[in-house]
């Protein structure tokens, strides 16, 4: 079974309910290395499924404050290194990051990308559509691309733009995966729906 590493383009861009669609789809279990701040996501994640047959584990840093994991780790008088990260051995994972891809994990120039290049894990992009996405998606595209990355593809989140859509797939040549539609709520059902659309399309 492949692992998958969720990230994005920034900070609340639905990285935690891409990675509950991706667990619920395709029945991987759940692991989300830092945590900087509450709720927890895995938290969060739990009370989205439908399906018991899949393990949350727990992460393995999980700091108090909200902030970036190199500022939390600080406060909390903890060193956050990639080498001493720990891959849960399971049959398949997905792996949601903290944040962007470019956040920083220390201040020795660890950060949220090096834990999917670290073990040659495929990387599934959010990419959440507002005035200026385009710029910071082809970026981080680019990012990922330059670091040698495998991209499994992008989901976009929010209200539909079909041209920032379409020249963002057309420049990062990547497929989408998924399109998540603005809810008026967030609960099973509604992951369990994109769960069944992302499975048709999922190769």
């Amino acid at each position: 079974m492949e692992n998958y590493f969720v990230t994005a383009i920034g900070t609340d861009s639905g990285k935690t309910l891409v990675s509950a669609i991706l667990v619920e789809a395709l029945g991987l279990n759940y692991w989300k290395p830092v945590q900087a701040g509450m709720p927890r996501d895995t938290d969060s994640v739990q009370t989205l499924l439908s399906r018991s047959d899949v393990t949350l584990h727990p992460e393995q840093y999980c700091l108090k404050t909200p902030a970036s994991p190199h500022a939390a780790a600080k406060i909390d008088g903890v060193q956050i290194r990639t080498s001493d990260f720990i891959l849960p051995s399971d049959n398949g994972l997905i792996i949601e990051g903290a944040g962007g891809a470019l956040v920083p994990l220390n201040d020795n120039g660890d950060f949220v990308i090096d834990i999917p290049i670290r073990w040659d894990i495929e990387v599934v992009l959010v990419a959440n559509l507002y005035l200026g996405s385009i710029n910071h998606t082809l970026l981080t595209a680019a990012l990922l691309q330059q670091k040698g990355c495998r991209v499994k593809g992008i989901i976009f989140n929010g209200p539909a733009n079909k041209e920032s859509e379409d020249i963002i797939l057309k420049h990062s040549g990547y497929p989408c995966l998924l399109r998540i539609h603005q809810e008026k709520s967030i609960n099973k059902e509604v992951v369990r729906r994109y769960a069944d659309t992302l499975l048709q399309q999922w190769k």
